[in-house]
């Protein structure tokens, strides 16, 4: 009974979602009605002491990050940086190569490590941009930046610094480029399999077009001076240079924990933060300022009769995603406490082979969740000592379980409840009937190329 009550509010969350309805609102009901058929008195405890703390929790550390992303990807937006850069981009590829341009894009600001959540905002006014100048349906951005964002530079190139890829090596005592060579294999699989995929979907859309009254439609105004490209890649390169730099700088500046005390009454109980946990969180953010300002500067004449209405728009949104996405952080706590999801990783633990085991583990554990980090967490943090032991009696170098783990994290994670799915429908004003079903074929392609890599691995043992 407990295993299918954890399902009845995973169905029902992601009906709810695909149907168009708010997860703010109907995240918490599906998580407290679970709660409600399995102990009715725990209600209001798990709905404070857990929803709540988790949902809290989560907009503590990321909110800025959100505000901060929206802000700079509007300012892109009005600035004529997009324009300018998604021209240049235009001259280079070809019109006929808008969508392996907007994938690359977005691939090269998380592997550089924005966070994909950033890369949403800043990537989709380049897309609204080119797509429409190349007549390209607006409904197949989603799955485009999707596939830039979400997949091979999250959790499969070797060294990404997401947090999919970092979190198996406290496990595995391995580091960010565990792997190197299946690591690779898989990224190519997953870029070469998704773009393809895309293409067809663009070729099946005949002469559709880009389409007519869409919401969320960057603004179409007339700049006061045209920006050069290589003028208008520089705030992006400012992030992304930025964010390791800062990262590098806080850690040795900090230590293990950083303190305040303003006021001699404060020294005896100072403000503490362990840096650990924020370390990552502080850079993206000041590399975002960063970025901000150095959009500002350079686009001043632009700017200055647009900022306001511009970021009054981008807190809006960045409001909306960020709790979105806290929601089902919120939902996801609350669903891994119930006694039907220890049911259900108990029947995972019983898949033989070591790196299937934990592939299916890791990947229906982050779908049950609707988080990559989640579900990888949950899995790793309770079953890895089985993980090391089985991969020890087998031959297989912890390297691989890393590289499978993080893979796996990031495959059917992305059901109509994820968080940064429906941010990304939120950001680019469209809807799950509209493009979830390409956010899903790209799900199904990563999901596929986890055990791809496992068949690389059993056939050539690469590592």
């Amino acid at each position: 009974m407990s295993f299918l009550i954890c399902l009845a509010a995973l169905f029902f969350l992601m009906g709810i979602a695909y149907r168009g309805f708010s997860v703010i609102l109907f995240a918490p009901v599906a998580a407290m009605g679970a709660v409600l058929l399995t102990d009715p008195s725990a209600v209001p405890t798990l709905f404070s002491g857990l929803f709540m703390e988790k949902l809290v929790g989560f907009l503590k550390l990321y909110f800025p990050v959100f505000l901060l992303g929206a802000v700079f990807g509007k300012l892109i937006e009005i600035s004529g940086f997009a324009r300018s850069i998604v021209g240049a981009v235009t001259g280079l590829l070809g019109e006929g190569r808008a969508i392996v341009a907007i994938v690359l894009v977005g691939a090269i600001l998380t592997y550089g490590g924005v966070s994909l959540f950033v890369a949403v905002f800043a990537v989709y006014p380049f897309a609204a941009e080119l797509f429409r100048r190349s007549n390209i349906p607006k409904r197949l951005i989603p799955g485009t930046i999707a596939l830039g964002a979400f997949t091979f530079t999250m959790d499969t190139l070797p060294g990404t610094p997401q947090i999919q890829n970092i979190i198996p090596a406290s496990f595995f005592k391995t580091d960010a480029y565990a792997a190197p060579w299946l690591g690779i294999i898989g990224a190519l699989f997953v870029f070469c399999t998704g773009v393809a995929y895309l293409e067809w979907r663009r070729r099946r859309a005949g002469n559709e077009g880009y389409g007519e009254g869409h919401a969320n439609e960057p603004q179409a105004v007339e700049d006061k001076v045209v920006i050069h490209p290589g003028v208008a890649i520089l705030p992006l390169l400012i992030v992304g240079i930025g964010n390791k730099l800062l990262l590098a700088w806080i850690t040795g500046a900090y230590g293990e924990q950083a303190s305040a005390a303003l006021t001699p009454e404060m020294a005896a109980n100072p403000i503490t933060v362990p840096i650990k946990t924020v370390a990552a969180i502080w850079a993206v953010q000041g590399a975002l300022l960063l970025g901000i300002l150095a959009t500002v500067i350079l686009g001043f004449r632009n700017l200055a009769d647009r900022f306001s209405e511009g970021s009054k728009a981008a807190v809006a949104g960045s409001l909306l995603a960020g709790m979105n996405t806290a929601t089902e952080y919120g939902f996801g706590a609350v669903i891994a406490a119930l006694p039907g999801f220890k049911v259900i990783s108990d029947a995972l633990s019983k898949i033989p082979n070591p790196l299937i085991n934990e592939a299916v583990t890791v990947n229906v554990l982050a779908g049950v969740t609707g988080s990559a980090s989640g579900g990888l967490s949950i899995a790793l943090g309770a079953l890895s000592g089985r993980f090391v032991e089985a991969a020890q009696a087998a031959g297989i170098p912890l390297e691989v379980m890393h590289r499978v783990a993080a893979m796996a994290s990031g495959g059917m994670d992305t059901l109509p409840h994820n968080g940064a799915v429906i941010t990304l429908l939120a950001v680019t004003g469209l809807t799950h009937r509209q493009s979830y079903g390409d956010i899903f074929a790209i799900t199904i392609i990563k999901t596929v190329a986890v055990f791809v890599v496992i068949g690389v691995y059993y056939g050539t043992g690469l590592v």
